[in-house]
Protein backbone atom coordinates (compact mmCIF):
# COMPACT_ATOMS: atom_id res chain seq x y z
CA UNK A 1 0.00 0.00 0.00
CA UNK A 2 1.02 3.61 -0.46
CA UNK A 3 1.03 5.98 2.52
CA UNK A 4 1.32 9.77 2.37
CA UNK A 5 2.08 12.02 5.33
CA UNK A 6 1.54 15.63 4.27
CA UNK A 7 0.50 19.05 5.52
CA UNK A 8 1.97 22.23 6.94
CA UNK A 9 2.63 20.85 10.42
CA UNK A 10 5.59 19.29 12.20
CA UNK A 11 5.51 15.52 12.36
CA UNK A 12 5.50 14.07 8.85
CA UNK A 13 8.96 12.54 9.17
CA UNK A 14 8.19 11.57 12.76
CA UNK A 15 5.08 9.67 11.63
CA UNK A 16 7.01 7.89 8.86
CA UNK A 17 9.78 7.06 11.35
CA UNK A 18 7.26 5.58 13.75
CA UNK A 19 5.75 3.43 11.03
CA UNK A 20 9.24 2.28 9.97
CA UNK A 21 10.08 1.34 13.58
CA UNK A 22 6.81 -0.60 13.88
CA UNK A 23 7.52 -2.43 10.62
CA UNK A 24 11.09 -3.28 11.65
CA UNK A 25 9.81 -4.44 15.04
CA UNK A 26 7.56 -6.94 13.29
CA UNK A 27 10.47 -8.30 11.26
CA UNK A 28 9.91 -6.34 8.06
CA UNK A 29 12.91 -5.21 5.99
CA UNK A 30 12.82 -1.41 5.86
CA UNK A 31 14.77 1.10 3.77
CA UNK A 32 14.48 4.80 4.67
CA UNK A 33 15.51 7.37 2.03
CA UNK A 34 15.84 11.05 2.94
CA UNK A 35 15.65 13.82 0.35
CA UNK A 36 16.88 17.37 1.03
CA UNK A 37 18.52 16.09 4.22
CA UNK A 38 22.23 15.48 4.75
CA UNK A 39 22.31 12.88 7.51
CA UNK A 40 22.18 15.23 10.48
CA UNK A 41 18.64 14.25 11.55
CA UNK A 42 18.62 12.65 14.99
CA UNK A 43 16.49 9.65 14.01
CA UNK A 44 19.14 8.17 11.72
CA UNK A 45 21.29 6.58 14.43
CA UNK A 46 18.45 4.76 16.15
CA UNK A 47 16.94 3.62 12.86
CA UNK A 48 20.25 2.09 11.87
CA UNK A 49 20.67 0.53 15.33
CA UNK A 50 17.45 -1.42 14.86
CA UNK A 51 18.43 -2.63 11.39
CA UNK A 52 16.78 -0.08 9.12
CA UNK A 53 18.80 0.82 6.02
CA UNK A 54 18.95 4.65 5.95
CA UNK A 55 20.16 6.50 2.87
CA UNK A 56 20.66 10.19 2.17
CA UNK A 57 23.20 12.40 0.45
CA UNK A 58 25.77 14.48 2.29
CA UNK A 59 25.46 16.95 -0.62
CA UNK A 60 21.93 17.85 0.49
CA UNK A 61 20.78 19.83 3.49
CA UNK A 62 20.08 23.35 2.22
CA UNK A 63 16.63 24.79 1.71
CA UNK A 64 15.92 24.96 -2.03
CA UNK A 65 15.58 28.76 -1.93
CA UNK A 66 19.17 29.00 -0.64
CA UNK A 67 20.59 26.87 -3.48
CA UNK A 68 22.73 28.22 -6.27
CA UNK A 69 22.27 26.74 -9.75
CA UNK A 70 25.38 24.62 -9.09
CA UNK A 71 23.91 23.41 -5.76
CA UNK A 72 20.67 22.49 -7.51
CA UNK A 73 22.56 20.42 -10.08
CA UNK A 74 24.53 18.56 -7.38
CA UNK A 75 21.43 17.93 -5.25
CA UNK A 76 19.38 16.79 -8.26
CA UNK A 77 22.09 14.31 -9.21
CA UNK A 78 22.26 12.99 -5.64
CA UNK A 79 18.47 12.67 -5.45
CA UNK A 80 18.33 10.80 -8.75
CA UNK A 81 20.89 8.33 -7.44
CA UNK A 82 18.72 7.81 -4.35
CA UNK A 83 15.68 7.31 -6.59
CA UNK A 84 17.49 4.74 -8.73
CA UNK A 85 18.44 2.82 -5.56
CA UNK A 86 14.86 3.01 -4.29
CA UNK A 87 13.51 1.77 -7.62
CA UNK A 88 15.94 -1.18 -7.58
CA UNK A 89 14.83 -2.07 -4.05
CA UNK A 90 11.13 -1.78 -4.88
CA UNK A 91 11.33 -3.77 -8.12
CA UNK A 92 13.56 -6.48 -6.64
CA UNK A 93 11.38 -6.87 -3.55
CA UNK A 94 14.45 -6.67 -1.31
CA UNK A 95 12.58 -4.52 1.24
CA UNK A 96 9.08 -4.83 2.63
CA UNK A 97 8.82 -1.08 3.26
CA UNK A 98 10.47 1.87 1.55
CA UNK A 99 10.18 5.37 3.01
CA UNK A 100 10.80 8.37 0.74
CA UNK A 101 11.09 11.19 3.27
CA UNK A 102 10.58 14.73 1.89
CA UNK A 103 10.09 13.35 -1.61
CA UNK A 104 7.40 15.95 -2.33
CA UNK A 105 9.68 18.89 -1.49
CA UNK A 106 12.30 17.56 -3.90
CA UNK A 107 9.64 16.74 -6.51
CA UNK A 108 7.86 20.11 -6.28
CA UNK A 109 11.15 22.04 -6.50
CA UNK A 110 12.36 20.07 -9.56
CA UNK A 111 15.27 18.60 -7.60
CA UNK A 112 14.84 15.11 -9.01
CA UNK A 113 13.70 13.26 -12.09
CA UNK A 114 9.91 13.41 -11.73
CA UNK A 115 9.36 10.54 -14.16
CA UNK A 116 11.62 8.33 -12.05
CA UNK A 117 9.78 9.32 -8.85
CA UNK A 118 6.44 8.44 -10.43
CA UNK A 119 7.81 5.11 -11.69
CA UNK A 120 8.65 4.06 -8.12
CA UNK A 121 5.03 4.60 -7.10
CA UNK A 122 3.80 2.73 -10.18
CA UNK A 123 6.22 -0.16 -9.45
CA UNK A 124 5.51 -0.51 -5.71
CA UNK A 125 3.93 -3.96 -6.08
CA UNK A 126 4.01 -5.65 -2.67
CA UNK A 127 6.32 -3.05 -1.12
CA UNK A 128 4.75 -0.78 1.47
CA UNK A 129 5.66 2.71 0.21
CA UNK A 130 5.68 5.71 2.55
CA UNK A 131 5.97 9.23 1.11
CA UNK A 132 6.30 12.47 3.08
CA UNK A 133 6.26 16.18 2.38
CA UNK A 134 3.99 19.08 1.59
CA UNK A 135 1.68 19.37 -1.40
CA UNK A 136 1.73 15.96 -3.11
CA UNK A 137 0.62 16.23 -6.72
CA UNK A 138 -2.59 14.64 -7.94
CA UNK A 139 -0.61 11.72 -9.38
CA UNK A 140 0.52 10.67 -5.87
CA UNK A 141 -2.79 11.45 -4.14
CA UNK A 142 -4.74 9.32 -6.62
CA UNK A 143 -2.50 6.31 -6.06
CA UNK A 144 -2.30 6.56 -2.27
CA UNK A 145 -4.13 4.13 -0.01
CA UNK A 146 -3.58 6.28 3.08
CA UNK A 147 -3.27 10.07 3.24
CA UNK A 148 -2.69 11.68 6.63
CA UNK A 149 -2.58 15.45 6.92
CA UNK A 150 -0.62 17.11 9.71
CA UNK A 151 -1.58 20.76 10.02
CA UNK A 152 0.29 23.47 11.88
CA UNK A 153 -2.04 24.99 14.45
CA UNK A 154 0.72 26.47 16.61
CA UNK A 155 4.51 26.27 16.33
CA UNK A 156 7.36 27.92 18.29
CA UNK A 157 8.94 29.08 15.02
CA UNK A 158 6.33 31.84 14.85
CA UNK A 159 7.85 33.18 18.11
CA UNK A 160 11.34 33.14 16.61
CA UNK A 161 12.41 29.89 18.28
CA UNK A 162 14.79 28.00 15.98
CA UNK A 163 14.66 24.27 15.26
CA UNK A 164 15.88 22.20 18.21
CA UNK A 165 18.00 19.05 17.87
CA UNK A 166 16.07 15.99 18.97
CA UNK A 167 12.72 17.75 18.54
CA UNK A 168 12.59 19.26 15.04
CA UNK A 169 15.57 17.37 13.63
Amino acid sequence: MIHIYTGSGKGKTTAATGLAVRAAGSGMRVCFFQFLKNGSSSEIGILRNIGIDVRFSADCGKFSFHMTPEDREIVTSAHNELLRCALDIVTSGSADMVVLDEIFAAYNNSLLDRRLARSIVSSAGNTELVLTGRSPSRFFRERADYISRIDAVKHPFTKGIRARKGIEY
